[in-house]
């Protein structure tokens, strides 16, 4: 006899036939993810050498170096990883699970992001998630938090706990997409607070959001974050430019 939940997956497949996220084609044995082995293979992945402080990678081979804006300018955040640049079909999930309404898809992009990240955190064992914030009006306007949604699935799959409401963020800013590196750190100042800053003092924390450009969002965060007493604050994103 089959077993029910075996047959109900059976059944599920035929009408509702599991698909890749990334080429729609048709996936057998789908699993989790939804994207098939050969749209997977062509993720583009951040590699080393990179640095070891932002996590940006360099053109090249050689030794992991620290790059020339944490140098110049040294993060808050200790350290910062992120699995994959964003670019191509990574770059494409992401506007379609923040833009477009697909919160289905926070499910693979938090387990891909899981993946690549496993071990970033198994180094620093972090004691909570803490998503970055969006302000209230630009949370109306969307409907939800990217960085919530992404922490959910993580905070379940590792059993770590996830705080939203540690930072908030207290004035609207401006899209960062169109700013320079000078002018998102000033759009970013002072745009942030620690509304729990009794789930910060002495604690190792995962700063988790979406993307990272040039990080004064993540620095800006683990700068309060520090200010209210935390240990070590690191940074983990699914996707990042390679300035």
């Amino acid at each position: 006899m089959v077993p029910v939940k075996q047959f109900f997956h059976a059944l599920l497949d035929v009408f509702l036939p599991p698909i890749c996220h990334i080429c729609h084609d048709f996936i057998p044995n789908a699993g989790t993810l939804h994207i098939c082995p050969t749209c997977r293979d062509r993720l583009p992945l951040v590699s080393s050498p990179l640095c070891p402080v932002c996590g940006i990678p360099f053109i090249g081979t050689g030794g992991d170096h620290g790059c020339g804006a944490c140098l110049i300018h040294p993060p808050h955040f200790d350290t910062a990883r992120a699995p994959f640049l964003y670019e191509g079909a990574i770059r494409d999930l992401i506007h379609s699970f923040k833009y477009n309404q697909q919160t289905h898809l926070r499910s693979p992009l938090a387990l891909l992001t899981l993946e690549g990240v496993s071990g970033f955190l198994s180094d620093h064992e972090p004691h909570l998630i803490v998503p970055v914030p969006l302000h209230r009006s630009r949370l109306r306007q969307r409907g939800f938090n990217q960085a919530v949604l992404l922490g959910r699935v993580l905070s379940r799959r590792i059993s770590l706990p996830m705080v939203p409401d540690v930072l908030v963020r207290t004035r609207p800013t401006e899209p960062q997409i169109e700013l320079s590196a000078a002018e998102r750190r000033l759009n970013v100042k002072g745009a942030f607070a620690v509304g729990r800053g009794d789930h910060v003092a002495g604690k190792r924390i995962l700063l988790l959001d979406d993307v990272m450009t040039t990080g004064s969002t993540m620095d800006e965060c683990a700068k309060e974050l520090k200010k209210a007493g935390a240990a070590t604050v690191i940074a983990a994103t699914i996707a990042r430019t390679a300035r």
